[in-house]
Formats: C-alpha cells, structure tokens, sequence
C-alpha cells in the first residue's frame, strides 16, 4: 500500500507533469517547422475525442465488472431511454469544443509561459459563473485572489516600451493578439462550460464517466462538423491525419488522457498540492520557453505579473475545498 503522504505527492508530479507537458508540446507542433503541410488542429481535437470515449467506455466496462451486456444496459438506460438528460450535454459539449480549437489558436500565437499565466484567468470566470449561476459565495480571500489575478495577468500582457517600432515587431504585436484575444474567450467559454457540466452532475446521479462519454459524443459532433466547415478542402486534398508526426500524436494523447489522469489524481491533492501545481508548472514553462523553444523574452513586468498569479491561485484555495473528482470533464 502506497502511503497517503507519498500519494499526495504523486499526485502533485503527475499534476506538473499533464499541466506542462501538454502545454509545452502542443506549443510545440504548432512552431516545429517541417516539410510539408502542419496538421490540422480541428483534427486533433476530433482525434482526442475519440480517445476519450474509448478510454471512458472501458471505465464504465470496469464499473460493471467487466461485463459487456452489463455496460450496454447501463448506456442504453442512460442515453437512449433518457434524451432530454443526454441533449443537456450538447451545450457544454459544444463550448468545450470551441475552447479545444481556441487553445490551439492560442498556443500558435502565445510562447507557453504567457499563455499558461493568462490561462489562470478561467479561475475568475468559473468563479463568476459558480456565483450567478449556482449561488455559490466567495469569502474574502477569493475575490481578493481574482483582484490579485486580474492585475498580474494585465501585467504579464504589458507592452515593453521601445525607441523604433519596426515591421517585424508590429506583426508580432499582432500575431500575439490574436493569441491573447484566443486565450481569453477560452478562458470565458472553460468558465461556463465547467460550471453548467458540474449543475448538470450535481442534478444527477449518474456515473460522470457516462457523463463524460455523451459529452464526448457531441463533440466529436459538432468537432467533425467543424473540421468539414473550415478545413473540408484540405481534408479530401490531404486527408484527415495529414501533418501528422510523433509529437502530434503525443499531444492528442496528452489531450484527450489529461484531463482522465487528473480526475482520478485531484482526490488526493487539497488546494495547497494544486496551487504548487499551477506554480511550477509555470515555472517549469517559463524555463523551457526561454532555454529551450527560445520564444519567451520575458520582462521585469512578466515576472511581477506571474508572481502574482500564482499567489492568486494559492490564495482562491484558502477558503474553499477543492471540487469533488466528480466535476471533472476529461
């Protein structure tokens, strides 16, 4: 038996690990320049959901004992036999869809390190929504934390003063636009989407891996009508997986077990492990975006900003327990 120390962390390694190595590879394969044309990123958000209904079904397989009729009864009696329970789905289902594809758009424009401090935005958002749309109060501490949040992520967007502006820096201005202006609809639609999903299972009982796979369904939907809209010509040219490399393939498979690995590992973190979490892997990200991408030139008002968002993120822990596992969408 592992001890409840070790687990703990454990649980803090892995969740470093998912938080930066997804954020780091997606960056990436977004930069790696290579002959040929770059995958589509419409497809790897196809691509990881379908995983993520594979890996969800054996765990509902493993709930009824390994049992095939078992588990078949189980999601007929859940998803066919209740429609207007699994339409619900389609909602959350649809806005995760948009936030997957923004956070490509975002990682193609943003260095690792600024996305991941300005991604912590989505804890004001969730906080927002958890108050007008599930009643929740925040103490003190929060809503001193989201004041702390917002001005270091403002910090960390600051623009360095500079003597002559030439082309080059007014298309990198641009460029990192549009990745700021991804990022933050990612953040308001990972907001929402979290805070109807956990309604929607407190207002059930059901097992949050069937959750998990009716949501999965509905965008692997609406992510395939996606990829036909704006990606159709290049589909039929090309195929479906062109592009596609090793570290393509590791970054569909960060994304769509990510989010499996931490439901099962956030039990046995409190908010203090989660919030070390957030911090190193920022750091780890800030470290690797300098050294190794060489796409980070970071500030003194980059490190101030960043300071201050990890202290947010330690300080919204410190009223309130963490969420249970069970509102976790993988």
């Amino acid at each position: 038996m592992v001890s409840a120390h070790r687990l703990k962390y454990m649980s803090l390694v892995v969740l470093v690990f998912q938080t930066t190595s997804l954020v780091l590879t997606m960056r990436y394969s977004r930069t790696l320049k290579e002959e040929g044309p770059r995958y589509l990123a419409s497809s790897a958000v196809v691509f990881a959901e379908v995983l993520k209904i594979v890996a969800c079904t054996f765990l509902v397989l493993m709930e009824n004992n390994f049992s095939v009729r078992a588990m078949s009864q189980v999601l007929k009696e859940e998803m066919v036999n209740k429609p207007k329970e699994t339409l619900k789905l389609a909602v959350p289902a649809g806005i995760y869809t948009l936030q997957n594809n923004l956070l490509y758009v975002a990682l193609s424009n943003l260095d690792a390190a600024t996305y991941q401090v300005t991604y912590q935005l989505k804890i004001l958002t969730t906080a927002l929504f958890s108050v007008s749309m599930l009643g929740k109060k925040l103490g003190i501490y929060q809503w001193l934390s989201l004041k702390l949040l917002m001005a270091g992520v403002a910090l960390v967007q600051w623009p360095t003063e500079s003597g002559q502006e030439s082309e080059q820096k007014v298309l990198s201005a641009g460029v990192q636009f549009v990745g700021l202006m991804a990022v933050l609809m990612a953040c308001l639609s990972s907001g929402f989407a979290g805070v109807y999903f956990e309604k929607i299972l407190k207002e059930t009982k059901q097992s949050v891996w069937v959750r998990n796979i009716q949501l999965g369904v509905f965008s692997f939907i609406f992510g395939s009508i996606g990829m036909i809209i704006y990606d159709g010509e290049r589909v039929k040219q090309a195929g479906m997986f062109q592009g596609y490399n090793t570290i393509t393939f590791i970054v569909v498979v960060l994304q769509a077990f990510g989010g499996l690995v931490v439901a099962v590992v956030i039990k046995y973190a409190d908010n203090i492990l989660k919030g070390f979490a957030t911090s190193l892997s920022i750091i780890v990200s800030t470290v690797i975006s300098y050294f190794l991408l060489k796409d980070l030139d970071p500030t003194s008002y980059f490190f101030l900003g960043a300071v201050l968002v990890i202290a947010a993120t330690f300080l919204y822990g410190c009223e309130r327990k963490p969420a249970s596992s069970s509102t976790i969408k993988v």
